[in-house]
């Protein structure tokens, strides 16, 4: 297996983390009853944590369906390189620090955590847009 497909693994267990985490601390929020049940009644806004662990999960899912494309394209096209490689452990580490980073409320370096992964997806496409210029 690629370098970047085993990241593209690795990648879907944090996506599950982040599935994961907002639900626990809403469920420490409202309680077990309401995390089983319907979860018809409406509730009081969530924990600020929770709140910045929901928006840390739809960050990651507007930007995980783009990285995978990335990773589909250079697998399919044959275009791996180190660079892509690289590109795709950066994309993953920055996700991953970027996590704790939202969850505790730390503005600038969670802004640089998430440029360093758009800059690690940028590599990873690299070598797919080139080709698609004529390059």
């Amino acid at each position: 297996m690629t370098t970047e497909l085993s990241v593209l693994a690795w990648s879907c267990l944090l996506a599950i983390v982040h599935i994961w985490l907002p639900i626990r601390a809403k469920t420490a929020q409202y309680g077990l009853k309401w995390n089983m049940g319907p979860r018809d009644e409406a509730q009081a806004s969530p924990s600020a944590a929770a709140g910045r662990l929901e928006r840390a999960q739809a960050n990651f899912f507007e930007t995980f369906p783009l990285m995978i494309a990335a990773v589909a394209v250079v697998s399919l096209a044959d275009l791996e390189t180190r660079w892509t490689g690289i590109g795709a452990w950066v994309w993953l580490g920055a996700r991953v620090v970027y996590v704790p980073l939202y969850a505790f409320g730390v503005s600038g370096v969670r802004s640089l955590a998430w440029m360093a992964a758009t800059v690690g997806l940028l590599m990873v496409l690299y070598p797919a847009l080139r080709t698609a210029a004529g390059l």
